[in-house]
């Protein structure tokens, strides 16, 4: 494999995908431990499937942004190593399904000579930073929030703060108030504020999650300057690493961490890390993220339109004025984010002559185009409607968000992708009036984890199974009342009532039907659910979940023949928790090697980063030899001084609190980087004689 390796020019990129083959090849070999290698490859990007044998490839597209030349090589890609098809996410990803493990290296090293990672895109890490498509056209926004975007991505990927963490950490970025992209649902959300100086900021959100468990994030910053968003981000990601939960993997998001130890205090631990954060300051180059090419051209075929009605519900629901006048957004719908490769080749063709080199995939899996003539509108809605991709309805009722379900996910309980297709219809055939509703929005999850936002949808459903006697059937639960309000609240939806997959239709149905006549016009639909009141739309729903009524068609899930079987595999959205002690060892030496590595480079915070790790690795595989699994890195070295240091069995000059976190009490030097650096070698050392001892 070592010919595809040759044609990368960034030694760390190339690094990265010679460590992943040669720890392939050790799986392979039996050398690493099955859950080790499971948390190693997710943090590259590789995700197992439903089906046994084969990978998920999530790329991580930041903000959501892709050139036609990125789009194509991720349809050869898909082509060459998967299934023919690309997948577009609600956190502004592609996915690529049906991958075998072993040609996972190849792949990266094939999309990374267009530009295009797979780094961090699941695991215990900083995940894709996602923003408002609109941004840089919105004619709400205050300033285009793209640089910045762009700015924290490029901060934290492989940044030693947030390789390890106990779960997941998601940043978002809203264009305006309008809040686009979920601040309230993130771990820390940003919206950009200009203050009466004329002076950029950033209002802050911290702590928002969906899950099985939503919470709505608290705002904590007003008006943060613009200098100090990355320091304000890497000094709350430090608390996670240090105090978050890492057995519970249920428990160990931010929102958890905030709920046990209280606001306040987060906050208050967070300001004493500003003294070790590598930055105070860090300016944003503005110009990072330039305006796309414009096409060539601005002169335009005359088209004949093959259907004027839907030309002018497109131009209503998928069109927009972009704040730079003469040009306009275009989206496309695109059904369950599904675009066969086929398609995204016969896409770039259509859209080169007519609309900007910048594609940006949207929140709710669709396409958001840039830099559109008015003149270009007919022959670029011609040419989507000969791929399908002129539907209207763009981010409406009739546009559901959904996640696979059980088509490839292991945590999948029923189906939703077959779902959100019927419900569509559905809208179109029997509710076309609500094409233009943007008020409301449908969101489908295959099971409790949120991945297709059902928990901030005005109707959502996420798949789940209810028991009928002796038989199992595939069953949604349904959520009402969700939905964004703006400038950083949110509403989370309410479980109202737990029906039969096959009776998604008839849900919908009671509640439109009910809407239609109960709701004066122009009353909103969270107005209109706060008056009827959760109550009102259980008894409303309640004779859809009777279960004597059941057909045998209701034991067969959508999409599906054969009747259905609840079957949950082991979820990997999260990473996993390792407690092998020869393993943490093995770790901290690779560790020691990664913090020489920096300080010879003269990355002093870096080095100094990884020698903290060093000393709580090594710490936590001496405690396990003890029975002793804490589930914080706080808890580790609160064990440690408890029962190897008071008690004399580890020999060291103070405690081992004081000499850990001496890491947020002293400025990032060269200095302290070396002697911080020399006490984590000669930890690792005693704590190997230790281990040594004890086995023999």
């Amino acid at each position: 494999m070592q010919s595809f390796r040759t044609e990368l020019e960034n030694p760390i990129v190339e690094q990265d995908i010679i460590d992943l083959e040669k720890k392939i090849r050790a799986f392979r070999e039996g050398k690493i431990h099955d859950e080790k290698f499971r948390s190693l490859r997710l943090a590259r990007g590789v995700y197992g499937q439903r089906q046994p044998g084969v990978q998920m490839v999530r790329i991580k597209l930041p903000f959501g942004k892709v050139t036609f030349k990125q789009l194509l090589k991720i349809a050869d890609i898909s082509d060459e190593y998967g299934s023919r098809n690309l997948h577009l996410t609600t956190r502004q990803d592609i996915q690529i399904h049906y991958v075998s493990l072993d040609r996972t290296p190849e792949l990266w090293a094939k999309l990374e000579q267009d530009d295009i990672t797979l780094r961090e895109a699941c695991g215990n890490t900083v995940r894709n930073v996602t923003a408002s498509p609109t941004a840089g056209i919105d004619p709400l926004e205050p300033f285009d929030v793209s640089p910045y975007a762009h700015a924290t991505f490029e901060y934290f990927l492989r940044n030693p703060v947030c390789q390890e963490m106990g779960r997941k950490f998601k940043i978002s970025f809203s264009s305006s108030d309008a809040d686009t992209a979920f601040s309230y649902i993130h771990d820390i959300g940003a919206i950009p504020k200009v203050n009466a100086n004329g002076e950029r900021g950033f209002k802050i959100l911290l702590g928002g999650g969906l899950g099985a468990q939503p919470i709505l994030a608290s705002i904590v910053e007003e008006f943060l300057p613009e200098d100090q968003l990355i320091p304000y981000i890497e000094a709350i990601i430090r608390v996670f690493d240090r105090y978050g939960e890492r057995n519970n993997r249920n428990k160990a998001r931010m929102k958890y961490l905030i709920q046990k130890i209280g606001l306040e205090e987060v906050l208050r631990l967070a300001k004493i890390e500003r003294t070790a954060i590598k930055v105070k300051s860090y300016p944003v180059n503005r110009d990072t993220v330039a305006l796309p090419a414009l096409p060539a051209t601005a002169e335009y075929p005359a088209v004949e339109i093959s259907n004027p009605f839907r030309y002018e519900q497109w131009l209503v629901t998928n069109v927009f004025e972009q704040k730079q006048k003469g040009f306009y957004g275009v989206y496309i719908k695109v059904p369950v984010g599904d675009i066969p490769s086929d398609t995204a080749r016969a896409l770039v063709k259509v859209l080169e002559p007519l609309v900007a080199n910048e594609i940006r995939i949207t929140q709710n899996q669709g396409l958001l185009l840039k830099f559109v003539r008015k003149e270009a509108l007919p022959a670029l809605y011609e040419g989507l409607a000969k791929l399908e991709l002129a539907a209207p309805g763009f981010d409406t009722l009739a546009d559901v968000t959904t996640c696979p379900g059980t088509d490839t996910c292991n945590l999948g309980i029923s189906n939703s992708m077959t779902m959100a297709r019927v419900l569509e219809d559905l809208i179109f055939n029997e509710y076309e009036e609500f094409i233009f509703n943007r008020d409301i929005k449908i969101k489908i999850s295959g099971c409790m984890n949120s991945c297709g936002q059902h928990g901030l949808a005005h109707i959502g459903f996420h798949g789940s199974s209810l028991k009928a006697g002796t038989k199992v059937l595939p069953s949604v639960q349904v959520m009402l009342g969700g939905g964004t309000v703006g400038d950083g609240v949110g509403r989370a939806a309410e479980r109202v009532v737990k029906v039969p997959s096959k009776r998604a239709t008839d849900v919908l149905r009671k509640i439109l039907d009910d809407y239609k006549e109960f709701s004066p016009e122009g009353e909103t639909f969270h107005a209109y659910y706060d008056r009827q009141g959760k109550d009102y739309f259980y008894r409303l729903l309640k004779p859809l979940a009777d279960l004597t009524t059941l057909t045998d068609d209701e034991f067969v899930d959508w999409g599906h023949q054969e009747t259905y079987v609840s079957a949950i595999g082991v979820g990997e959205c999260a990473g996993v928790v390792i407690d092998l002690v020869a393993t943490l060892l093995f770790e901290s030496e690779e560790k020691m090697g990664w913090a020489n590595g920096s300080f010879t480079q003269g990355d002093w915070s870096d080095a100094i980063y990884h020698s903290y790790n060093v000393f709580i690795s090594s710490a936590k595989a001496l405690l396990l030899d003890k029975g002793t699994n804490s589930s914080t890195q706080a808890g580790i070295i609160k064990e440690f001084d408890a029962q190897f240091v008071a008690t004399g069995e580890f020999d060291l000059q103070g405690s081992f609190s004081d000499l850990v976190l001496q890491i947020n009490q002293n400025e990032p030097s060269a200095e302290f980087a070396a002697a911080y650096l020399a006490q984590a070698e000669e930890f690792l050392g005693k704590s190997k004689a230790q281990r040594e001892a004890l086995v023999q």
